[in-house]
């Protein structure tokens, strides 16, 4: 069936919609000079994927749907152009070293609002999830059939991880800031981490995979060894 030039219009604005992915900023470097865009998170999320993907079906032993990973990995924030991100270290139900976002971002006009994880409440992520939940209903809501309900249905399956696909997404979404703060050099003086703050960010959802913890576990012990992240906390 042909699109209606409604349709189509709706369909060419949320491409432009989209492109302003690149605007929002992260916590975390992309480069030892400059942050990484939402955009660049999200696309190395999906190459992770692919590139994982046959390790991730060995250590489940059944079939995963790349496709499907791959979707989940570029869609999962484009909430944020409207939404930003609050910092789960503000966000965060327990303690300050507590899980409690997704990644580590900023919403690109200077304020950082990022997610490694950290101390706040659980009515900030009431609010964060009440406000989010609108943004994707409007967005994704108005948008034509087929698009507009399979986005909506993988933004769900992303925030509630119903899915094995959905929480491998999730567990490396929450390892890549702290690989590209390891790689770009950048540390995690600015939030305060040290390791053992860091294991209890990252192993609850890194846990997932067998490759994920290894490779956080490389990542954790080069930092340390080079001096980006303390072995505890410094009084």
């Amino acid at each position: 069936m042909t699109s209606t030039p409604h349709e189509a219009r709706a369909l060419f604005d949320f491409i432009a919609y989209t492109a302003r992915l690149r605007e929002v900023t992260r916590h975390n470097n992309a480069t030892p000079s400059r942050k990484e865009s939402v955009a660049e998170h999200s696309w190395h999320l999906a190459m992770i994927s692919w590139v994982l993907h046959t390790e991730f079906e060995r250590e489940t032993g059944h079939t995963l749907d790349l496709t499907r990973m791959l979707k989940l990995s570029l869609m999962h924030d484009l909430v944020e152009i409207d939404a930003g991100d609050p910092s789960a270290w503000d966000t965060a139900p327990n303690d300050g070293d507590a899980d409690g976002g997704s990644g580590d971002h900023g919403n690109g006009n200077g304020n950082g609002n990022g997610n490694d994880g950290g101390p706040g409440g659980s009515e900030s992520e009431s609010d964060k999830a009440r406000i989010e939940n609108a943004v994707a209903r409007e967005r994704f809501g108005s948008l034509p059939a087929p698009l507009g309900p399979e986005l909506l249905a993988l933004w769900r399956e992303y925030e509630d991880a119903t899915t094995p696909e959905s929480r491998l997404v999730r567990g490396i979404d929450r390892l890549n800031p702290a690989l590209m703060r390891y790689l770009t050099g950048q540390g995690w003086s600015d939030v305060g981490a040290d390791a053992e703050a860091l294991d209890r960010l990252q192993l609850p959802r890194v846990g997932v995979s067998p490759s994920l913890t290894a490779l956080y576990e490389e990542v954790r012990e080069a930092a340390k060894a080079s001096g980006l992240l303390s072995r505890q906390r410094r009084s």
